[in-house]
């Protein structure tokens, strides 16, 4: 079988490994994963019990920084971390300094950025893009294709639908001024975007409340409303059976 596996590296009993896999300096990789083909695993990347990885997927990417760019190249990222019995997609790039808990599944062509940390239960869809500098609780959904932007803190139990695009920069990249006031979106515990929504920088969505598909969020949604339109205005309050404390999840067996 055609591999590299540095001497350094840990393999965990009755783990499996593609053709064609480099698994660096350092790496550990815990009991009963399955690990694609093409899969690169960077220096110091912890993957835990049960784990598996698709093909083409790389774990533990450093970051490329351009001179024009407002993120600095930091001198030394922790490796990337991640929990038991997650599932990766096939083509997905996770950055160094990347800590996910358990069992999240993270869809083919996803990419999650450098300085993410990430809870446990989650659905990260096809094709979403996280970037740099994010918290993201437990137990939500990230539909295909959407993006969130660097500086954004999402709680617990949230709902992203397809095509949600969010924003940091008011000032579109000109004006000194901007990075006075660069900041992402703050979505709180049970709040809802419809899809092809667009959040500009700074919002917050309190909880439980919903944005409407193909609005565009200029103000900050209060606590279990329905906000609609470009501008977003108040439509209305939530359904009360919608709201989070009606629709909680019967705790899994193991948990």
């Amino acid at each position: 079988m055609k591999q590299f596996i540095a001497e350094t590296a840990n393999i965990g009993k009755d783990t499996k490994i593609g053709f064609n896999c480099v698994i660096m300096d350092d790496v550990k990789i815990g009991e009963g994963c399955l690990i694609g083909h093409n899969v690169i695993i960077h220096e110091g990347s912890e993957i835990g019990d049960n784990v598996r990885i698709d093909d083409n997927t790389i774990i533990g990417k450093k970051p490329m920084t351009s001179p024009r760019s407002i993120f600095k190249a930091e001198k030394q990222l922790k490796p990337a971390k991640i929990g038991d019995d997650c599932l990766i997609g096939a083509n997905v790039t996770i950055y160094a300094q990347c800590e996910m808990g358990i069992k999240n599944l993270v869809a083919d062509l996803a990419t999650i950025r450098e300085n993410v940390k990430i809870g446990d239960y989650n659905i990260i869809g096809r094709g979403v893009a996280i970037e740099n500098f994010i918290v993201i609780g437990s137990r939500n959904k990230f539909e295909t294709n959407c993006y969130i932007t660097a500086y954004s803190e999402i709680g617990d139990y949230c709902f992203i639908a397809p095509a949600v695009a969010t924003s940091n920069d008011n000032y579109m990249g000109r004006d000194k001024e901007r990075y006075k006031h660069f900041k992402g979106v703050t979505i709180k515990t049970g709040a809802r975007i419809g899809v092809n929504a667009t959040i500009l920088p700074g919002k917050t969505i309190y909880e439980d409340g919903m944005v409407a598909g193909g609005s565009v969020l200029t103000d900050d949604v209060p606590s279990e409303e329905i906000w609609l339109g470009n501008p977003a205005k108040n439509l209305r309050k939530v359904p009360e059976k919608q709201l989070l404390k009606n629709n909680l999840d019967k705790p899994e067996k193991g948990e």
